[in-house]
């Protein structure tokens, strides 16, 4: 499959949300495809996020996305990406893609001067967990995350 990668823009989200809401479900959550539409059309409001976009060449059709949001390190003294959604559609994965995007959310770090990039992934993806491997992203063996989610009210 032949595709680009470009940033996207705000008028990218009704292609992108079917994108995000199939990422949601493979994480268990709920299909709500409006609220990621909603969810997608806040980040770019606020210009909170960086997103690239991957296109199939022929169809000109969305099939894969990054996402990205940045924190800041006191231990490093800079400012690191978190790559917070990665997903390729399922009937475009093998093809390079996800490889692309993470290429180039990486230049965009570097460009931006961050230190570094990170992120989490489930302990039963171990396809996506190869693919971190290769692209130079080592497991944190000394730091725990612990997280506390509110539920909505």
């Amino acid at each position: 499959m032949k595709f680009l990668v470009r940033e996207a823009v705000a008028d990218d989200v009704p292609t992108i949300a079917p994108l995000l809401d199939a990422y949601r479900v493979f994480y268990g959550q709920t299909a709500n495809p409006y609220a990621a539409k909603l969810f997608l059309s806040e980040r770019f409001k606020r210009s909170d996020s960086k997103i690239f976009l991957a296109i199939d060449a022929d169809s000109q059709q969305s099939v894969g996305f990054v996402q990205l949001f940045a924190t800041y390190s006191s231990v490093k003294l800079g400012r690191i990406y978190i790559v917070e959604d990665l997903y390729v559609r399922e009937d475009a994965r093998r093809s390079g893609i996800a490889s692309a995007l993470l290429r180039a959310a990486a230049l965009f770090a570097k460009a931006s001067s961050a230190v570094g990039l990170t992120l989490q992934t489930a302990r039963s993806n171990e396809r996506a967990q190869a693919l971190y491997a290769k692209h130079g992203f080592a497991v944190d063996n000394e730091f725990l995350t612990y997280n506390k989610i509110f539920e909505k009210s």
